[in-house]
């Protein structure tokens, strides 16, 4: 039967005939979707205008309005029939007995009735005065009478929502926000409510009204198709139940897959959360451009603007390269080419999330079409760029949706496609996998400072349960996954065995923890053989902590926070053996030592700058990185190396380290060590041997750099006032609160130096202060072994005192808390 054949049949039938030809529609299984959405519109059309019309001699003054839903078109089986009786206010008695002709049908039937009786300066007051109002209006459909009487109101309420607009937004912005703490998030629901969680209808709603303001619009692509896949699955919901209720009940979800045609209910959430996902990631945009319209319409930028002859242009601020900042979004740089720069996608999300800023939607998507694919391995900035992203803590996850929302999460990481969107049917568990997979990794940033590799720490975060997406053991499926996924982001042989080994073993400790017997020596044996070393002891206890704090709140507690430590004390017990002896001191290069004697020789720093042109040798299968402080070994850094030679004397590691903030270099490792001088010179010569590179633009020439390094050896170089005034002349975007720097002794790791480690925030001028800091303490630095693992500074630093023994135990403690302080201090 065609639709034309059931508006007939209500036609030919009246209220009876419209009851059956509503169940047939329903019934017939031959349309579903927007198609029988809009046939059951129109056969309520055709019916409730020949109720209207059977109870008026003209049309004139009076007519008949749907508004809200079903003004759109959008009836679904159990709907409410929102109805507008408008009117000119001439009769009011014959207005209200039209009135009870049309409503009374509607209840006999037992439908859903939300009516009102209005003249249009009525409507238009109410509509002030109530924001759901007005939005139901925005909607409004005539149906039938006075078509003019209604196409009036239509044109009055949307000229008086445009003017209105900066007042009224930002009350639907706060009635959107309300409703979204109230009723959770979509996308990560086990039972969402359609219409009213973030994500759902209620929010596709909102931005529709955002449109018609005529303020800002939201990103159309995928936005319509989503909404109709939530309609979707409501008919299906009030098929299947028979009700009206927008509420997916778990005991209700496999016959809902069933009525769409869908494989099972874990189908049907995937596709209720990919739908989610898209309005919410659209609303986020849509509300971001709101602020930056009505901001733009202050008063301030206005008369600024007419003082300065015409608009002020927006401040745009570096923040890397190709990256800048400009009215509180992170958008390209003018001169940026995606085209010819794979690792601009990842520098200019890792940006955004230090200074935890949204990446704009322009920068996105012109991103996702025109940047070309990372080569595998990939680079080391691309590898440095995604640790820096993982550990930017809270501002991670709205800028790893903008990259999710234009597919360039799975083009990165192909295999992050099984797990998108995953539902997780535990009540433990407040996220889908993906989303805990970031929540973890959020966790792990904080832990960063208790372990030496905070990158491998990041990425196993990120991959720990990518083997969900697959049959099987998802720990056992992850170890293969993690090896790949490592491998392919450039990580040598032996970090990417570390990786394996904590994805697979990341349930390792809990479970052992809670289910076995601690006091059992097989049991801590069985453990310290899984994990292999202390090394990777300290990142998987870390680990285990984040996985059950992105969990939800039942999954860590203190009880399981102190079995665990207590395994782990344990397990760290048996791996220990007798402290390594003191490293042998590496054998200098050819060209090392020229430089060192033509330091010696012209008693004045020698310089050296040059590309690397041969990657590090991978280590042999099985071999584990040092766990020592002093060596925190890791994939080849990126930049170039910087060699310096300068005869031995106080100052040099921070007046180094000033020179290069002052150029702004950023430094991506450092050694620096004592040369004794070949053929019985008598004397030592300090040699750097640093990997640098430039913040933006290219690097400084070398004659530069030894010309300033001259004169802060000197000092007549005021590094620090230089930089102060930097600062003070353009002042650094907070961003992040990244965790606290931590300062420790590791009182066994050498036996003819003291060993101070520093684990912080990476930033300018850091190895700078660190320097001076130690210079102020009156110790020497003896060697300095200093890494940058994403936004993460690793160092080591050999101290002793002025006598070149090791510090008292007191005196290293005092040391290292001064340290600690001077880096807290930092404002």
């Amino acid at each position: 039967m065609t639709s034309t054949d059931v508006t007939r049949e209500a036609e030919d039938s009246g209220p009876g005939g419209y009851a059956a030809a509503r169940l047939r529609l329903l019934t017939e299984g031959a349309r579903s979707g927007p198609p029988r959405r809009r046939a059951l519109a129109e056969l309520t059309d055709d019916w409730l205008a020949g109720l209207f019309g059977a109870g008026t001699e003209g049309h004139a003054g009076v007519s008949l309005v749907a508004v809200g839903g079903y003004g759109r078109g959008e009836l679904s089986p159990r709907s409410d029939l929102d109805l507008l009786l408008l009117h000119d206010g001439r009769d009011d008695k014959a207005v209200a007995a039209l009135a009870d002709r049309l409503w009374y049908p509607v209840w006999d039937l037992g439908l859903a009735l939300d009516h009102s009786v209005r003249t249009p300066q009525q409507a238009r007051k109410t509509a002030g005065d109530d924001l759901k109002v007005q939005l139901g209006l925005l909607d409004a459909r005539h149906l039938a009478g006075d078509l003019g009487l209604t196409a009036a109101l239509r044109t009055a309420v949307l000229a008086d929502w445009r003017n209105q607009a900066p007042k009224r937004l930002p009350e639907l912005r706060d009635l959107c926000a309300g409703r979204a703490e109230r009723q959770g998030e979509l996308q990560y629901l086990l039972e969402p409510d359609l219409k009213e969680a973030r994500g759902g209808l209620r929010d596709a709603t909102a931005l529709r009204a955002v449109a018609a303001s005529w303020l800002a619009d939201a990103p159309r692509e995928g936005l319509a198709d989503a909404r109709r896949r939530l309609l979707d699955v409501r008919d299906a919901l009030h098929l299947t139940t028979g009700r009206a209720t927008d509420r997916l009940a778990l005991q209700e979800q496999d016959q809902v897959a069933a009525e769409l045609g869908l494989l099972d209910a874990d189908a049907l959430l995937r596709q209720v959360y990919e739908a989610a996902r898209v309005i919410s990631y659209a609303g986020d945009v849509t509300w971001r451009e709101v602020g930056r319209v009505l901001r733009s319409r202050s008063v301030r930028p206005r008369l600024r603007a007419m003082m300065n002859g015409g608009k002020p242009a927006a401040d745009r601020s570096p923040l890397a390269e190709g990256v800048v900042e400009q009215d509180g979004e992170v958008v390209l740089a003018r001169t940026a080419r995606p085209e010819r720069d794979p690792v601009l996608p990842l520098r200019a999300a890792a940006a955004a999330a230090q200074a935890g800023l949204p990446l704009s939607l322009h920068a996105v998507r012109r991103l996702a079409v025109t940047a070309r694919p990372l080569p595998t391995p990939w680079p080391a900035e691309a590898r440095e760029q995604l640790v820096t992203l993982l550990g930017s803590g809270r501002p991670t996850v709205p800028v790893w949706e903008a990259l999710e929302a234009e597919g360039l999460v799975t083009r990165l990481l192909p295999d992050w496609e099984r797990v998108r969107c995953r539902p997780q049917r535990n009540a433990v568990h407040l996220w889908t996998v993906d989303r805990h997979l970031i929540e973890t990794a959020v966790r792990a940033a904080g832990f960063t400072r208790r372990v030496h590799r905070p990158d491998l720490l990041l990425v196993a975060a990120l991959l720990h349960d990518i083997g969900k997406g697959w049959p099987g053991d998802h720990s056992v499926a992850g170890e293969t996954i993690a090896r790949d996924v490592a491998a392919r982001i450039g990580f040598d042989r032996a970090d990417a065995a570390v990786l394996a080994t904590l994805v697979r073993h990341h349930l390792l400790l809990v479970e052992t923890a809670t289910r076995r017997d601690l006091d059992d020596p097989a049991t801590v044996r069985a453990v310290a053989g899984a994990v292999g070393s202390e090394h990777t002891l300290e990142l998987l206890h870390a680990l285990t902590e984040a996985d059950a704090l992105a969990t939800g709140p039942a999954a860590w507690s203190s009880w399981r926070a102190s079995l665990v430590a207590d395994l782990v004390k344990r397990v760290a017990g048996v791996l220990a053996g007798d402290p390594e002896a003191e490293p042998a001191a590496a054998t200098p290069t050819a060209e090392q030592e020229r430089l060192a004697v033509e330091a010696f020789r012209t008693g004045g720093p020698v310089l050296a700058l040059r590309a690397q042109t041969q990657p590090p040798a991978d280590p042999a299968p099985g071999d584990h990185p040092s766990a020592g402080p002093a060596a925190v070994t890791g994939p080849e850094p990126l930049g170039v190396e910087l060699l310096i030679a300068v005869p031995d004397q106080a100052g040099v590691l921070p007046a180094v380290a000033g020179v290069l903030a002052m150029h702004r270099l950023t430094v991506r490792a450092a050694e620096l060590r004592s040369l004794p001088l070949p053929d019985g010179v008598d004397g030592s010569v300090l040699l750097l041997d640093w990997r640098v590179a430039a913040q933006y633009g290219s690097l400084p020439q070398v004659a530069r750099l030894r010309a300033d390094l001259v004169r802060a050896l000197d000092g007549t170089l005021d590094i620090a006032g230089r930089l102060a005034e930097r600062d003070a002349a353009h002042p650094r975007r907070r961003g992040v609160e990244p965790p606290p720097p931590r300062v420790a002794v590791a009182p066994t790791a050498s036996r003819l130096a003291t060993v101070i480690e520093v684990r912080a925030q990476d930033a300018p001028g850091l190895l700078f202060r660190i320097g001076r800091a130690l210079e102020a303490a009156g110790v020497r630095v003896r060697s300095a072994h200093v890494s940058t693992l994403g936004a993460n500074a690793v160092d080591a630093f050999y101290v002793t005192g002025p006598q070149g023994a090791r510090l008292p135990g007191e005196e290293a403690g005092n040391v290292a808390r001064t340290l600690e302080e001077a880096l807290r201090g930092r404002s």
